[in-house]
């Protein structure tokens, strides 16, 4: 039954994916900010509210949960933790979006996303898993230099696009680092972060919530790179959108 719900939920974020890419949908907040979705809340307090259930949900269940723990459980906590505390404490905090809304349905949306996705892999870990692989194993290594890799790209991407907002208030081309191959390294950060973490974990959880993490910021992605070669005229035309020289 568990893995039938992740099959399902892995179905729902292609079928997603596939929405968003055909029908060109824009998610409303950021810059594709619009008020025709509804109710809306602030920004920086959107954010802090969608990703907390993900901070809180997965390390409880699996530290309540009656299976055996080892060391290579409580790393995949910590790196959990480590994510989403910075998504959910530092980076909506540094936001420099003055004024900035986005609509309780995106906040509503994230909430389930992020709910289903800890849910999944703390109850696998605190439940299911009872084949314990030992903290020293190669995919373990390999896997700690690409969640670290993709979480250095990921901060660093943040890290430049809040400076730019920071010294103007308008919008950007962003250069240096990742941007000379990429609208979004930030989104291609956080992707590679859950396929290091699907590395190191080597369970289905962990490769539903790499899939969907995919699936939920390629189309993000898109929609921006489309929106900066709309708006500038000079804007970099060999960049593509989340993967270099492909997507």
């Amino acid at each position: 039954m568990f893995e039938l719900i992740n099959y399902v939920w892995i179905s729902v974020a292609v079928i997603t994916f596939l929405l968003l890419v055909i029908f060109k949908i824009k998610a409303p907040y950021g810059r594709h900010s619009n008020n025709k979705w509804g109710a809306v809340i602030s920004n920086k307090w959107g954010w802090f509210i969608m990703e907390l259930p993900a901070f809180l949900i997965m390390p409880i269940i699996t530290l309540m949960g009656p299976a055996e723990k080892n060391e290579l459980t409580y790393l995949l906590v910590l790196l959990w933790v480590l994510h989403y505390f910075n998504r959910t404490f530092i980076f909506p905090f540094k936001l420099k979006t003055k004024d900035k809304k986005m609509p309780l349905i995106i906040v509503f949306s994230a909430i389930l996303f992020n709910s289903v996705n800890g849910f999944l892999n703390g109850y696998f870990l605190g439940y299911l898993n009872t084949e314990l692989s030992s903290v020293i194993s190669l995919n373990v290594m390999i896997g700690l230099v690409v969640f670290f890799t993709g979480m250095y790209i990921n901060k660093n991407a943040d890290k430049h696009l809040i400076s730019l907002r920071t010294s103007n208030e308008n919008y950007q081309i962003p250069y240096g680092g990742m941007f000379k191959y990429i609208s979004c390294p930030n989104h291609f950060g956080e992707v590679i972060e859950w396929i290091g973490f699907m590395l190191i974990a080597c369970n289905l959880p962990s490769m539903t919530f790499a899939i969907w993490t995919f699936c939920n910021l390629s189309p993000r992605s898109l929609n921006h790179h489309k929106w900066y070669k709309e708006r500038f005229d000079n804007y970099p035309k060999n960049r593509k959108a989340i993967l270099p020289y492909i997507l």
